[in-house]
């Protein structure tokens, strides 16, 4: 890509800056020995085409919206249009929740993202035992398909695109959606949105599994399946680094091991009998866009090319829409500090332009004062806004990729390819990602970086302004949300009325067929479908999966 002659140029130009620098540094130190991103990825002083010497423009970059797809998946990018302002929220009750859906319709989101409860997540009503206390707590409850109606009361399904952050559970809460479309009136095929149904990054990072790994892949393929056929526009899985990043891990192993697990979906469902196109263009991704500006960017672009050649010469992928790695972003919700929490307004505005040049396809913006309690309204509209401001203000969506060709950036991006690769390799050899996970091997990866990080932090080596360094005295945060206790009774009175309407013959029916589609080989989204549809519980399904295929319990990292 460059002129040979003008690169022995260079390298003399460099020895000459060299000699400028050492004398520089013998007056003024740098302010440290060694300058190292979050991946421990070393950073040059400076970057010049000498690190890119080999470089091939076509091979690495190509055009936006052409394999590799490193620069974007779109020709056009945010020319066209912008990428989906998609507010996480969930909160209390649907009702709640659902008011919060409409304050932020009207202030501008183009998409919905639900929050459910921990009880929610792991597969119990709001009646049960361990539930106590955690009903409404991180998001919001839903037992039933009544809790699904109140939650889009108002909000028809055809007009929004809607993308639900739940796991082990995903098949039954897709089924919940699906039945309330019947009952609006809508045709599965108008549906659009996502299911995060990513359960193997539940096991090291998350923690909100039920069932072990291999009985959970294969209700995964049983959604990818059934959406191919019956929900052609929705997205069945949204393979997620997010939650490996908040857990602890670096930039480079939130792209390793996402992937690898992404490409431990595509081959079980191939393995299940599905061509990988007729699965492919539905799989998305959900990363973080943590503090390290150009390191974010970088992981992006990085992970979009590496994803497009696996899928490309190692699964054989035609269509082009299987080679392209389409995700959401989320800002970083462990970089959030109570300490001072209008500097996370500052925090997240940096965050979300690293995505957006890393060329996302949905954000969510944290609000400042999420690490006090559930974000409040007038958080929530600053949290909107700071995308308005990156996307109608800055100028940065008005040239594709407007990073490339930086030569940090490229030179970056290669390393965090090559380094995802290695560790993608490695889990490979340990026989994938739920073998790598059974031995502990992904887990140990995220506690020991997670360990790092934090003593750095420690030790004032890095700087967290107003945590380590830059505190004030400040008063306790007023006028936080906090959620109603009552919310869990409420949730229990609604249960009880629920099982006093319902026909208790056709819930016990319905039951009896999800427990004999999970004993063979019968794929699970019929009769989920048509249990919700009688009105039995998130927790009764969940009860009864539990019975044929067991619960997982983490064996002690050692």
């Amino acid at each position: 890509m460059f002129d040979k002659q003008k690169l022995e140029q260079l390298r003399a130009a460099r020895e000459k800056y060299q000699e400028a620098v050492d004398k520089t540094l013998k007056k003024m130190p740098e302010r440290k020995s060694e300058f190292v991103n979050t991946s421990g990825i070393p950073i040059e002083r400076a970057y010049t085409p000498l690190e890119m010497e080999d470089f091939d423009y076509l091979d690495k970059l190509g055009f936006p919206g052409q394999y590799p797809y490193t620069r974007a998946v779109q020709p056009t990018a945010y020319r066209g249009r912008f990428w989906t302002m998609r507010q996480y929220a969930g909160f209390g009750s649907a009702e709640e929740t659902n008011e919060r859906y409409h304050y932020l319709l009207k202030a501008g989101q183009t998409g919905l993202s639900v929050a459910f409860d921990l009880p929610t997540q792991i597969g119990f009503d709001s009646d049960h035992e361990l539930a106590q206390g955690e009903v409404g707590k991180v998001g919001v409850a839903i037992d039933s398909l009544w809790d699904m109606e109140n939650l889009f009361k108002g909000i028809p399904l055809d007009k929004v695109s809607t993308s639900m952050t739940i796991n082990s559970p995903a098949a039954i809460v897709m089924a919940m959606y699906l039945a309330l479309a019947e009952r609006q009136g809508i045709a599965f095929g108008q549906l659009r949105g996502t299911i995060q149904n990513d359960i193997l990054k539940e096991y090291p990072s998350r923690g909100t599994y039920i069932f072990p790994p291999r009985p959970s892949m294969r209700i995964i393929t049983d959604i990818f399946a059934y959406c191919s056929q019956e929900v052609p526009q929705w997205n069945s899985i949204s393979i997620s680094g997010y939650h490996i990043r908040e857990a602890g891990s670096t930039a480079v192993q939130e792209v390793a091991f996402t992937l690898a697990n992404g490409f431990a979906y595509v081959e079980a469902a191939i393995k299940a009998g599905l061509a990988v196109d007729t699965f492919g263009p539905r799989l998305s991704f959900f990363f973080n866009s943590h503090n390290d500006f150009f390191e974010e960017a970088a992981k992006f672009r990085a992970a979009r090319r590496l994803w497009a050649r696996t899928m490309k010469e190692r699964f054989g992928a035609k269509d082009p829409r299987s080679l392209m790695l389409r995700f959401h972003t989320q800002t970083a919700g462990c970089t959030l500090t109570a300490q001072q929490p209008l500097n996370n307004i500052v925090r997240v505005a940096f965050q979300a332009m690293s995505a957006v040049l890393g060329g996302t396809q949905s954000l969510h913006t944290n609000s400042m004062d999420e690490a006090l309690a559930l974000p409040s309204e007038v958080a929530v509209q600053v949290a909107l806004r700071t995308q308005q401001l990156i996307a109608y203000e800055t100028g940065v969506t008005d040239t594709v990729d407007p990073l490339a060709g930086s030569y940090y950036v490229e030179k970056l991006t290669d390393e965090i390819e090559a380094k995802a690769q290695e560790y993608i390799d490695t889990i490979e050899k340990l026989g994938g990602p739920v073998a790598a996970i059974e031995k502990g091997y992904i887990q140990k990866e995220i506690q020991e970086s997670a360990y790092r990080y934090q003593k750095e932090i420690e030790s004032g080596e890095r700087i967290i302004v107003g945590l380590n360094k830059f505190q004030v005295e400040e008063e306790r945060p007023k006028e936080l949300l906090r959620v109603d206790p009552a919310v869990r009774d409420k949730q229990i009175a609604r249960l009880q009325d629920l099982k006093s309407q319902r026909d208790a013959a056709a819930v016990t029916q319905a039951l009896a067929e999800v427990k004999h589609a999970a004993q063979t080989e019968a794929n699970l989204m019929p009769p989920i479908l048509q249990a919700v549809k009688s009105l039995a519980t998130l927790g009764e399904i969940c009860d009864v999966l539990r019975e044929v295929f067991g619960e997982y319990e983490a064996a002690p990292i050692v």
